[in-house]
């Protein structure tokens, strides 16, 4: 655990803040592409929408680089 706290230079609380706000978003995201499957005209780019905003705030912090995100 310590190490990779070290590596994202945070703390387990700032750590836990940012890995669970990511989680949520997600679970958000996945949530809404399940509905948008049954019902297609719902929700139409919410998904799309949530990954490429996490990967905005990702790249802003400096967590992850476009080379990166593709062998991910």
């Amino acid at each position: 655990m310590g190490k990779h706290l070290q590596d994202v230079g945070e703390s387990y609380d700032e750590h836990f803040v940012h890995a669970g706000r990511y989680g949520l978003v997600l679970i958000g995201a996945g949530l809404a592409c399940l509905v948008h499957a049954v019902l297609p005209f719902l929700f139409e780019k919410t998904g799309s929408q949530c990954v490429s905003r996490l990967y905005a705030h990702m790249a802003k912090r400096g967590r992850m680089t476009p080379e990166e995100a593709v062998r991910a």
